[in-house]
């Protein structure tokens, strides 16, 4: 079963998760997507199982507002486009757990997260 993590290492959210989830000691591979940029294939994959580069596009990030991106209509390539182009982009963490995938930070996911993680 595919166990794995996308993050930013220096994100201290990513951090608290992998904490308060227990992820450390779960045998997820974590990969630091500033330094191991995600493929468009991994992205790919990840929006067969969110169901849309939408749902794993982050409007919280800076750039966002900077390239003045709330104001146009975005498709579901523009977000797929911005995901490769600019880490940041991506909602983070991202955890891949066999079939299942965890999508950002709310308080929702992450208790699912950390419930799936104990099984």
């Amino acid at each position: 079963m595919k166990k794995k993590m996308y993050l930013l290492a220096s994100c201290s959210t990513c951090q608290a998760i992998i904490k308060e989830t227990g992820a450390d000691k779960a045998g997820l591979s974590f990969q630091n997507i500033r330094e191991e940029k995600i493929t468009a294939k991994q992205l790919d994959e990840m929006k067969e199982m969110a169901g849309s580069y939408e749902a794993l596009f982050s409007k919280r990030a800076l750039k966002y507002k900077e390239l003045g991106l709330k104001d146009k209509n975005l498709t579901e390539n523009d977000f797929r486009n911005y995901i490769l182009e600019e880490d940041t982009f991506l909602k983070r963490p991202v955890t891949i757990l066999g079939k299942q995938i965890f999508v950002g930070n709310d308080k929702k996911t992450v208790a699912a997260l950390k419930e799936a993680l104990k099984k």
